[in-house]
């Protein structure tokens, strides 16, 4: 692939020609049995211990933090061949493979690594881990405080993407590798990978920027305080203390993801797979669910609350929404020299990258549109920096760059490979 910036490839792709693949369901996962060995295989998750203080963006310390990671395929000898991969907002380390032979569902991002695939395990070191505040294992609200013993809960500080990049240099020494061959991240991994770029040049090859932006719209910010109210507002939330309480606010968790699955998609796809069909066929006069879009929302918020942790969703969407590369602050968090249009603001915050990138936007995804990441594009190119860029047709929406869409995966593969 050239290192050059390719124009928006903006065909719309026609109603006939869209169909949702079954994976578009949570419900109809691929198990290690159907998996017939297209996989890296079984995995065991790794938890590290850092007894480092760190301190974070807000001012406040943690004396000391656990990641969870994963990793997949073999270190070569010069340590030159690591890919590291940074998940989403309720993603986490398990990004693929399966924990056991009777695991019904793959990691998430499964069908883009492996062997011979997007990020090819026979060629790369593959490593995933679980950031800091979140929910599967490393430190996060549900760990225990060290000073009460007693669940972090709403205690636990709030985190931003620099932080998170800061533990994943930290886990970087930790394995032994100076350089990543690739940084790679969807939506808030896209983030992630961004800031590496910025904070740390020398310490990456290649940057892959998928379905992200240089910072959230006022319209996202307005998505995720909504979600956040759903929480708030349970009144089993006792104030961030359910745990203490043996509560879980899952009303509010349910709705929050909701609202937040209603963003990932688009009309067509769900115009396609529900339409306006009812549940029992006939309209029944009353609030529970009658259409199958309700049936589905319901069912993807339940199987959320049962996984996820309400401070942790609180945290991730204020790490999304204080997200600005560009932003150059203070030491009381007031921000310097606000006269800078945005696209300078940008283009400054990336004048001191030196890898390559692949900036990659899907046509359907309005939540990080690709008009945001061509932003990102823009300020490679005005900066004289290597920078490929390719939009993709899929009607999935924001959640396309989970999807093994063809023409995604090959640009990635090649991108990786050159």
């Amino acid at each position: 692939m050239s290192r050059q910036q390719h124009k928006p490839h903006n065909k719309i792709v026609p109603e006939a020609e869209i169909s949702v693949p079954k994976n578009f369901e949570d419900d109809t996962p691929v198990s290690f049995v159907q998996s017939a060995g297209n996989t890296v295989g079984i995995v065991a998750p790794q938890k590290i211990h850092f007894a480092t203080p760190l301190t974070l963006e807000c001012h406040r310390t943690l004396p000391f933090f656990d990641l969870m990671i994963e990793t997949y395929g073999t270190l070569n000898a010069d340590h030159s061949n690591a890919v590291l991969i940074c998940h989403a907002l309720s993603g986490s380390h398990h990004a693929a493979g399966y924990h056991s032979a009777t695991d019904k569902k793959a990691g998430w991002w499964d069908n883009f690594i492996g062997p011979n695939k997007a990020i090819d395990t026979n060629r790369f070191f593959v490593v995933c881990l679980n950031n800091i505040g979140s929910c599967y294992g490393s430190t996060g609200p549900t760990s225990t405080n060290p000073e009460t013993g007693k669940p972090y809960g709403p205690d636990f500080p709030l985190v931003t993407v620099k932080d998170w990049v800061k533990t994943q240099v930290m886990l970087a020494d930790y394995l032994g590798i100076e350089i990543w061959h690739a940084i790679v991240g969807g939506s808030m991994g896209g983030m992630q990978a961004l800031q590496w770029s910025i904070d740390y040049p020398t310490r990456l090859k290649r940057c892959v920027v998928i379905a992200s932006t240089p910072k959230l719209s006022a319209q996202n910010i307005a998505f995720n305080e909504v979600a956040r109210q759903s929480i708030l507002s349970d009144p089993d939330f006792c104030e961030g203390r359910y745990l203490e309480q043996g509560k879980i606010p899952k009303r509010g968790l349910i709705l929050a993801r909701m609202v937040g699955h209603i963003t990932y998609l688009t009309d067509e796809a769900m115009r396609v797979k529900f339409g306006r069909d009812l549940k029992s066929g006939k309209l029944m006069f009353n609030y529970d669910v009658e259409f199958q879009v309700e049936s589905y929302l319901r069912y993807q918020g339940e199987q959320f609350s049962e996984r996820f942790d309400a401070n942790t969703y609180l945290l991730m969407t204020k790490a999304l929404d204080y997200f600005d590369p560009a932003r150059n602050l203070d030491k009381e968090g007031a921000i310097i020299d606000a006269s800078l249009s945005e696209a300078e603001a940008v283009r400054q915050a990336l004048k001191n990258t030196v890898c390559q990138f692949l900036v990659v936007s899907f046509t359907t995804d309005w939540r990080f549109a690709p008009e945001r990441s061509q932003e990102i594009v823009d300020a490679l190119i005005a900066n004289g920096k290597a920078v490929s860029y390719i939009n993709i047709d899929a009607p999935y929406g924001h959640d396309s760059f989970l999807f093994d869409i063809p023409t995604y995966r090959q640009a990635v593969f090649n991108f990786l490979t050159a």
